[in-house]
């Protein structure tokens, strides 16, 4: 009896090794259709934007060109989240709203 529980038991942990494995071209598939989901941004594409004033126009057009996805204004003193994330533009602006920093993240 204690036999067939042990060979029962490694028959389950096989079983289920073998549903958590994938071939590496699944993997490689996965992680292309990843990267097309989400485009890097190019800060250098919207430098162009320094010391401009920010407007809903000039900031679309800068993630345009920069191909981000997000692109978003920070004030001076704006509270943000400190995660990173490569398909979004920065637009750093003075009081004045004049943009004086470009970045991703």
């Amino acid at each position: 009896m204690p036999l067939k529980f042990a060979t029962l038991g490694a028959l389950m942990a096989a079983a289920m090794l073998a549903g958590c494995s994938t071939t590496s071209s699944e993997s490689a598939k996965d992680s292309v259709a990843t990267e097309a989901g989400r485009s890097r941004c190019d800060a250098s594409a919207a430098q162009f934007t320094i010391g401009k004033k920010a407007s809903p126009e000039l900031l679309e057009q800068a993630r345009t060109k920069a191909g981000a996805q997000n692109a978003r204004f920070l004030k001076p003193n704006d509270m943000i989240t400190l995660e990173y994330r490569s398909d979004r533009l920065n637009l750093n602006t003075d009081n004045n709203l004049v943009i004086t920093r470009v970045n991703c993240g």
